[in-house]
């Protein structure tokens, strides 16, 4: 199965369903896009800020790209647009707003011109009060999913753009796109890397 059919048959994202032609224009359209000349569709200029430095921290730069270079917070815009109902759009905006006023309430300054530490301190305590997706089989969420706020929204968000990009997909993952013999009784060490869809 290649990478677009696997979205295509799981096109679920914060559990919300997708068109899956939006979203797979959306996965290839985010990565075309210049840094420099980057307009944000529904953000603002400093929600724009916010969500860039909140995805470089959630995802830094290590021996793999940041979010911002794999253009991350260019997916979270436009998924927050193209891919969610006005009602859950205006929610997603009103979180965004909300984590900023807890960023000047509790450090005086926006989350954009914290030092790592703040952030990171500033990341534990949303990551302590933020609520957690149920388990999910085969696409079906168990139970009812009750809400889990901003921050774990923005999380899953920031990792579905990120893990789903070209770059982290083919040199990162184990990428086959044409795959092989099946071998069903291999010991699990032989398996290495998680593989990319």
């Amino acid at each position: 199965m290649n990478r677009r059919e696997a979205l295509r048959k799981t096109a679920w994202l914060g559990g919300t369903a997708i068109a899956t032609p939006t979203l797979l224009t959306l996965l290839q359209s985010c990565q075309t896009v210049e840094r420099a000349g980057w307009q944000p569709v529904i953000l603002n200029d400093a929600q724009a800020q916010t969500v860039s430095a909140l995805a470089d921290t959630i995802l830094p730069r290590t021996d793999t790209p940041s979010a911002t270079e794999l253009n991350v917070d260019v997916f979270i815009d436009r998924a927050i647009h193209d891919m969610l109902p006005e009602d859950a759009q205006q929610e997603m905006l009103a979180g965004l707003d909300a984590f900023e006023e807890r960023c000047q309430r509790d450090y005086g300054k926006s989350f954009a011109d914290m030092s790592t530490d703040e952030r990171h301190a500033m990341l534990r305590q949303e990551e302590a009060e933020a609520g957690t997706y149920n388990p999910s089989v085969w696409g079906g969420t168990l139970g009812e999913q009750k809400p889990v706020g901003f921050y774990r929204q923005f999380k899953s968000m920031a990792l579905w753009g990120y893990f789903t990009s070209e770059h982290i997909g083919e040199n990162v993952l184990s990428y086959d796109p044409v795959p092989g013999t099946y071998q069903g009784c291999i010991p699990a060490s032989d398996v290495g890397n998680s593989w990319s869809l």
